[in-house]
């Protein structure tokens, strides 16, 4: 028999394995009280079911009733109420675990019988599914990321499945994602299972950021709470120093340091033909490494005269000429030679346990974000699958990379389908962590991302979309996703979210954790000392500087 329970909701009367079941509600609770994403359990004989409301119907056991209506007669109504009239309710089960055996959560391979009691979920069941926080056990990487609908209980994410696929956060402008990603962000760093690297489109993540809060109009950024650990670098000094950043380091990229497969990226964004990219690889060929400067400082006949004697078109080459002024006009950190490699600097932090944020401060631009992101992510990406394969060649005197989590926005447009199969991010999304890194993409346009980077996707946070193209995406090769697409629609367009996937055993809505003065006593170091690295990642950010520097 099933055990005692509090707060019954109602009973199982009818549905089945494919479509979910459907419930009775009692007529103690109203359908007013009921939000569908939320979490209840079912009290079947042999398992109890943890499932999901998915959708509140109102039902009628005689369909005259509803033809003559008692709309007037307030002693009449509460005789029908519950009885002759009642709420039916869509539950779909998610989970469940065999009584009497171990407590093993297992897929739903059957449903409850005939009247089955449905209760709400409390705090032992959210623990028994989510696991829980408890910082005293090594191997606990348990993070919570905020409450249930109706529920003060913790709702928590498995960081350690969290960072072995790359992720998305997604949503529509407005909805938070920012807050989101702060709050997954801060418990990477918290319980070290990573380090992360934010290209921070709007200087939000590094240092403080504004809020839609009256009572606390700013927030803390990543540099603030956890001091040492977060390194940030700027690619416009002079803004990060304005707004009070310590340390802030200064980044510029040479313009040997840009690839054709650069260009190609923001071929949309400057226009660049087909005709014209090939006109880039004859001139790189026969210019050199320096190509970008030495065709900057060409004049027109000089131009006539190289495609004179080398093939190329004279139009199609001044066109590129052109596009490139118009990248460096707009790329201030952009210079014709840079004397210190400060990639190399980056990669450096992050073997030694840092974690970076890289600010574009007035340099926000799409054009300046697309291209300084892929210039570093390539070069990042091509030492991490140099050490990796390292490491696998001989893992036992070869020290494997740090895990790294790359965080970028406006991500369709590093991930649209016509270019996601040559970026270098379509290839870490591909990869799923066989080389160490991840990506966490946050966009308000998952529709532009290409399906077959969706499908790779492991956890998902969705908050509000109301685009049914962007909806479709979100549940790109998720099964059931159709009973999930009501409670999308569903959410609050502030504070809530959907997630679902690898991080999560099931589907579950919930309030994300205010990003408040409660929040960063939880996750910000007691004590701030030194650089905040432990002898290990000590040595390992020495090993790192001397492979990457050159140093004794």
């Amino acid at each position: 028999m099933p055990r005692p329970r509090a707060n019954q909701l109602g009973i199982i009367t009818q549905g089945s394995l494919s479509q979910g079941l459907e419930m009775r509600l009692d007529p103690t609770h109203s359908v007013e009280d009921l939000r569908v994403g939320r979490f209840v359990v079912v009290e079947g004989q042999k398992s109890r079911f943890f499932s999901m409301l998915t959708d509140v119907t109102l039902s009628a056991a005689n369909q005259s009733i509803l033809l003559n209506p008692p709309s007037d007669d307030d002693f009449l109504l509460s005789v029908l109420s519950g009885g002759a009239t009642f709420g039916t309710v869509k539950v779909q089960p998610m989970l469940m675990m065999e009584r009497g055996g171990e407590h093993e959560l297992l897929p739903v391979k059957t449903i409850p019988h005939h009247f089955s009691p449905v209760f709400e979920a409390n705090s032992t069941d959210f623990a028994l599914v989510f696991g829980e926080e408890n910082e005293t056990i090594s191997d606990n990487f348990y993070f919570n990321i905020g409450k249930p609908l109706n529920m003060e209980t913790p709702v928590c994410v498995d960081l350690a499945r969290f960072i072995e696929r790359s992720n998305g956060i997604f949503g529509k402008s407005g909805t938070g994602k920012s807050f989101l990603t702060r709050i997954f962000l801060s418990g990477i760093i918290h319980r070290d299972v990573a380090s992360v690297l934010v290209f921070d489109m709007h200087n939000e993540y590094g240092w403080q950021a504004m809020s839609e809060s009256k009572a606390a109009p700013r927030v803390k950024g990543l540099k603030q709470l956890f001091g040492h650990k977060v390194v940030v670098f700027s690619l416009d000094s002079e803004s990060s120093k304005a707004r009070g950043i310590p340390d802030a380091h200064e980044l510029y990229i040479g313009y040997n340091q840009i690839e054709i497969e650069d260009l190609d990226l923001l071929k949309v964004e400057l226009a660049l033909s087909e005709a014209t990219l090939e006109n880039a690889y004859i001139a790189k060929e026969k210019l050199g490494q320096d190509w970008i400067s030495t065709l900057l400082d060409m004049s027109g006949e000089e131009i006539e005269e190289f495609t004179q004697n080398y093939k190329g078109h004279p139009t199609a080459l001044k066109t590129l000429q052109r596009r490139l002024n118009t990248i460096v006009q707009k790329t201030p950190y952009l210079k014709p030679r840079v004397s210190n490699d400060y990639i190399a600097e980056i990669i450096a932090n992050i073997q030694a346990g840092k974690h970076i944020v890289l600010e574009f401060g007035r340099q926000n631009n799409l054009l300046s974000y697309m291209l300084a992101t892929n210039v570093i992510t390539r070069r990042i990406h091509a030492e991490y699958v140099r050490r990796a394969e390292k490491y696998i060649a001989n893992p036992e005197k070869v020290e494997a990379p740090r895990k790294l989590m790359i965080v970028i926005e406006e991500a369709h447009k590093f991930l649209s389908p016509q270019v996601a199969k040559q970026t270098i991010f379509g290839i870490i999304a591909r990869e799923m962590r066989k080389y160490f890194v991840t990506l966490l993409i946050v966009d308000q346009r998952p529709s532009g991302i290409d399906p077959e980077v969706l499908s790779q996707i492991g956890t998902r946070v969705t908050a509000l979309l109301n685009d049914d193209k962007d909806i479709d995406a979100v549940f790109t090769g998720v099964s059931g996703s159709q009973t999930l697409r009501t409670v999308l629609s569903q959410l609050d367009p502030k504070q809530q979210a959907l997630v679902l996937g690898y991080a999560v055993p099931m589907p579950v809505v919930v309030r994300a954790r205010s990003f408040d003065a409660e929040f960063y006593a939880a996750v910000s170091p007691r004590h701030l000392i030194g650089e905040g690295t432990t002898a290990t990642t000590q040595s390992r950010g020495r090993k790192a500087r001397e492979e990457l520097f050159g140093l004794d």
